[in-house]
C-alpha cells in the first residue's frame, strides 16, 4: 500500500466515526437511544437495513463465490422481496401498535415472559456469535493479505464501532450507515468499470458475458429439486423467504432499524426500498466477481488465492511438487488467453464458435483439476490449512491490479461494511439484553436514565465480548463459513414463534414454548447429521431448508400440543392483545 492509500483509508474511517459520534451525542433517555426518537426518514431506514445486512463478508466472499461458482448464488435472495411485503403488512403495524422497544417484547404481550425470554436468548446467542464473526472475517483476510496483526485488526474495527454506537445508539448507527453505504457502493462501481477497462481493447461487455457463459458462470436460475443443491430457485423462494422473513422480521438488529422510523408508513417504505434494491445489489456484486473471472482469463492467476498457503508451501517438502503445478498453470493460462482472444474475434464477427466454446470448457476443467491437486498438496503439507480460497479472490485483484488510492478506498469499503454490520449487531444485543432480560427481571422500579446507562453499558460489554470472540477465532476451523449457516440454525424456530403469535390466536403460551424447544433441538440434530458431519459440498441438505423446517415444525407442533396435551388449558391471550 502507498501513502495515498493509507490517507484515503484513515480519513474515510475517521470521518464516519467522528461524524456519527458528533451528530448523535447526548441521548436523553432509553427510547432516544434505542429507537432514535422515532425520527428516521424512510430512505435512511432503507439504507440502514441494507447496510446492516451488507457485512464485509458480502464484499469479500460474494465476488469470490461468483468467480468459482457463477451467478447461481443470487437465488439465495429470491424470497427476500416477498418477505418484505409480508413484514410490511403484518409485522410493522403490530410492532408500532404495541409501541415495543424490541421484537421480543411483543411475545410477552401475546404469550408470556418465558416465551419472550426464550426467543431473546436464542437471538442473543446467534447474534452474539455473528457479531464476532463480522469483525473476525474481514480481519483475518486483511491480516493474511497485508501482513497486519490479526489481534490489532480485531481491536481496531471493534473499537471504532463501539465509539459511535456507545455514544449515539440507534441514531448513530442509522446516521453512519448512510456514509458507509455511499463508500461501499462508490467503491464497488468504480472497481466494476475499472475491470471492464482492463479487459482487451477489442472486447465488449457482451463478449465478456459470452466468455462467462461458456464457462458456466451465467447460470442464474436452477430449477432442480435436489435437496443437496445449496442454491436453487426452490430453496431461494422457500428457505430464502423464511430466512429473510426471520432476519428482517424478528432479528432485533434489523427490527431496530425500522422501528426508528417516523411512522408505520415510513418504516414500510424503508423495507420496500430494501426489497426493491437488495436483489439488484447482490446481482451486481456477483457480476463483479464474474468480471474478475473474465479478467483472469487474460492475466496471470495464482494456483491458490490464499497467500498463507503459498508461504507455507514454500517452507515445506512439497515446494517442488507445488511449483510444477504452478508452471503447468502458467502454460495453461497462455493457452486460455489465446483461445479466448480467438473466441472474441469470432464474436466480433457475429459468430459464436461452438468448437472454441468447447475448448474453453476443456481448459477450465484442466485448471480446476490443477487447483484441486494443489489443494491436496496444501493439505499434505498442513492438514489444518484452509484450502477454500473464495474469500481471497477479490482482494487479490484489488491489491495487485487497482491503482493507488483506490486500494485505500476498497479497504475502507470492506472495513465500513464490517463496521455497519457490527454496529447494528451491538445495538441490537444491548437493546435486547437491557429491555428483554435486565429491565424485565429487575424487581425494583428504576429511572429512565438508569436504563439508558444500562443499555450503554451492555453496548460496551457486548462490544468487548465480540472483540474477544474475534481474537480467539483462530481456535476454530472454518469460522468464516459459519456466517452463512448460523442464522439458519436459529431463525426458523424464532420465526415460527412470531408466526404463531401473529396468525394463530388459539395457540397459548405453554404450547408455543414447548414446541419452540422441541423444534430447536430437532434443528440441531438435523444440522449435525445432514450438514455438519459432511465435507463442504457434500452435505445432504442445503442449509437454507433449515429455516423452512424450523418454522414449520414450531407451527405444527404448537398446534398439536394445543389440540392435545393443552386442550383444556384455559390460559387466555394477554389482555393487551385486543382487536
Amino acid at each position: 500500500m502507498q501513502l495515498f492509500d493509507w490517507v484515503i483509508l484513515i480519513v474515510t474511517l475517521l470521518f464516519i466515526v467522528a461524524y456519527g459520534a458528533w451528530k448523535t451525542k447526548g441521548s436523553k433517555n432509553v427510547e432516544d437511544f434505542i429507537l432514535g426518537s422515532n425520527e428516521t426518514p424512510w430512505h435512511v431506514v432503507g439504507l440502514s437495513v441494507m447496510a446492516t445486512q451488507a457485512s464485509a463478508i458480502t464484499f469479500l466472499s460474494t465476488p469470490g463465490q461468483a468467480y468459482h461458482d457463477g451467478m447461481g448464488f443470487v437465488q439465495f435472495y429470491f424470497g427476500l422481496p416477498i418477505a418484505m411485503v409480508v413484514i410490511c403488512v403484518t409485522f410493522i403495524p403490530l410492532y408500532h401498535k404495541y409501541k415495543v422497544y424490541t421484537a421480543y417484547e411483543y411475545l410477552e404481550k401475546r404469550f408470556d415472559l418465558r416465551t419472550r425470554s426464550l426467543a431473546a436468548i436464542l437471538f442473543l446467542f446467534q447474534r452474539g456469535l455473528g457479531t464476532g464473526l463480522t469483525i473476525y472475517a474481514p480481519a483475518i483476510i486483511l491480516s493474511a493479505l497485508l501482513g497486519w496483526n490479526l489481534t490489532y485488526m480485531n481491536i481496531v474495527i471493534g473499537a471504532l464501532v463501539i465509539i459511535y454506537t456507545f455514544s449515539g445508539g440507534t441514531k448513530a448507527v442509522n446516521v453512519t450507515q448512510k456514509q458507509q453505504m455511499f463508500v461501499i457502493m462508490s467503491g464497488m462501481f468504480i472497481t466494476f468499470f475499472l475491470i471492464l477497462h482492463y479487459l482487451p481493447n477489442d472486447m465488449t461487455f457482451t463478449s465478456a458475458m459470452h466468455i462467462a457463459g461458456a464457462n458456466d458462470k451465467m447460470n442464474i436460475v436452477n430449477f432442480s429439486f435436489d435437496p443437496e443443491e445449496k442454491y436453487t430457485f426452490w430453496s431461494g423462494i422457500t428457505g430464502g423467504f423464511f430466512l429473510a422473513l426471520a432476519y428482517f422480521g424478528t432479528d432485533q438488529s434489523q427490527v431496530g432499524r425500522y422501528l426508528s422510523g417516523r411512522s408505520v408508513k415510513e418504516s414500510q417504505m424503508g423495507l420496500i426500498m430494501n426489497g426493491l434494491l437488495k436483489v439488484p445489489m447482490q446481482f451486481f456484486i456477483l457480476l463483479t466477481g464474474v468480471m474478475v473471472f473474465v479478467f483472469f482469463q487474460f492475466n496471470p492467476v495464482p494456483l491458490n488465492f490464499n497467500p498463507n498457503n503459498k508461504a507455507m508451501i514454500e517452507k515445506s517438502a512439497f515446494k517442488g511438487e507445488y511449483n510444477d503445478l504452478e508452471k503447468k498453470l502458467e502454460d495453461l493460462s497462455e493457452d486460455k488467453k489465446v483461445i479466448n482472444l480467438l473466441y472474441i474475434d469470432q464474436l466480433n464477427q457475429d459468430y459464436d464458435n461452438p468448437t472454441l466454446r468447447k475448448e474453453l470448457v476443456t481448459l477450465s476443467n484442466k485448471e480446476k483439476d490443477l487447483r484441486d491437486r494443489a489443494k491436496d498438496i496444501i493439505l499434505k503439507a498442513d492438514r489444518n490449512s484452509e484450502t477454500n480460497d473464495k474469500d481471497y479472490v477479490f482482494f487479490h485483484f484489488i491489491l495487485n491490479y487497482l491503482p493507488k488510492g483506490l486500494i485505500g478506498l476498497l479497504l475502507a469499503v470492506i472495513i465500513s461494511a464490517a463496521m455497519s454490520s457490527t454496529a447494528s449487531g451491538l445495538n441490537a444485543l444491548a437493546s435486547t439484553t437491557a429491555i428483554d432480560i435486565y429491565k424485565r427481571n429487575v424487581k425494583v422500579e428504576k429511572s429512565e436514565r438508569h436504563y439508558l446507562y444500562a443499555t450503554k453499558f451492555f453496548t460496551l460489554l457486548w462490544g468487548i465480548i465480540a472483540i474477544l470472540f474475534a481474537c480467539v477465532g483462530t481456535l476454530f476451523e472454518n469460522l468464516i463459513q459459519l456466517v452463512n449457516i448460523i442464522g439458519s440454525i436459529f431463525y426458523g424456530t424464532v420465526l415460527g414463534i412470531f408466526l404463531v403469535g401473529f396468525y394463530l390466536k388459539n395457540v397459548q403460551s405453554k404450547a408455543i414454548f414447548y414446541s419452540a424447544v422441541v423444534s430447536q433441538l430437532t434443528i440441531f440434530i438435523i444440522y449435525y447429521y445432514a450438514i455438519y458431519i459432511y465435507p463442504s459440498g457434500q452435505e445432504k441438505l442445503g442449509y437454507l431448508w433449515l429455516n423452512f423446517i424450523g418454522a414449520t415444525l414450531t407451527i405444527v407442533i404448537s398446534l398439536l400440543l394445543q389440540w392435545t396435551i393443552f386442550r383444556n388449558d384455559k390460559a387466555m391471550v394477554a389482555q393487551t392483545i385486543k382487536e
